[in-house]
C-alpha cells in the first residue's frame, strides 16, 4: 500500500550554512564542510529561512514502505552533518590486555595507527583512518586513543576498523578478551 504524503522537518541553526542542489546537500559550519548526495532517493526538499535558522522539509509523495522510511533517514543524516560541522564527533578507544601489553604507534601525521605485540604476535597490524579523521593518544589515560572527525560515518568506520583488526582468531573468545574497544562516544566541542 502506498502512503499519500510523508514529510519531516529539520531545523538548521543560524551559524550553519546549508545548500542543496540536485539532491546534493552541502553543510558548512565552524569546523568545516560536509557534502552528501541523496540523488538515489526520489525525495522533495523545500528550504525555508526563518528567524531561528533554516528549516528543511523532506517530503515523499505516494511512497511504499521503504521509500517512506527514507524520509526520516535523510533527516537524521542532515542532523548528523550539522552536528559534525558544529561540535564534531569523538570516539575514545581503550586497549585491553591480560598478559601481552598491546603497543600502539600513531604515525603518518595522526592518520594511521600500528598495533604491535597483540597476543604476543610478531605481525604488525596497520590501520589507516578515513579522510578527515585523526587519531591521537590520550594524555590523561594510559592505553587510550581518541578518534576525532566531522563525519560520524568516517569516525565510526575508522574505530570499527581498529577494533576488528584486533579480533582474536582460533582461540576461545570467552577467555581471550584482548583487543582495542570503543569505551566512550561524544563530541569534540563539549556543550555546557
Amino acid at each position: 500500500m502506498k502512503t499519500i504524503n510523508t514529510s519531516q522537518k529539520v531545523l538548521i541553526p543560524k551559524d550553519v550554512e546549508f545548500k542543496i542542489h540536485n539532491r546534493i546537500v552541502t553543510v558548512k559550519g565552524p569546523r568545516g564542510t560536509l557534502k552528501r548526495s541523496f540523488q538515489m532517493l526520489k525525495l522533495n526538499f523545500h528550504v525555508r529561512k526563518t528567524a531561528k535558522g533554516t528549516i528543511v522539509n523532506v517530503e515523499k509523495w505516494f511512497g511504499k514502505r521503504k521509500e517512506v522510511a527514507a524520509v526520516r533517514t535523510v533527516c537524521t543524516h542532515i542532523t548528523n552533518m550539522v552536528k559534525g560541522v558544529t561540535v564534531g564527533f569523538q570516539y575514545k578507544m581503550r586497549a585491553v590486555y591480560a598478559h601481552f601489553p598491546i603497543n600502539c604507534v600513531i604515525s603518518n601525521n595522526n592518520q594511521s595507527v600500528e598495533i604491535r605485540n597483540f597476543l604476543g604476535q610478531k605481525y604488525i597490524r596497520r590501520v589507516d583512518m578515513q579522510s578527515g579523521v585523526t587519531i591521537t593518544a590520550s594524555p590523561k589515560q594510559k592505553d587510550e586513543f581518541v578518534v576525532e572527525g566531522n563525519s560520524i560515518e568516517a569516525v565510526s568506520q575508522s574505530a570499527a576498523r581498529i577494533q576488528q583488526s584486533t579480533t582474536v582468531k582460533h582461540k576461545d573468545i570467552r577467555k581471550f578478551l584482548d583487543g582495542i574497544y570503543v569505551s566512550e562516544k561524544g563530541h569534540v566541542v563539549e556543550t555546557e
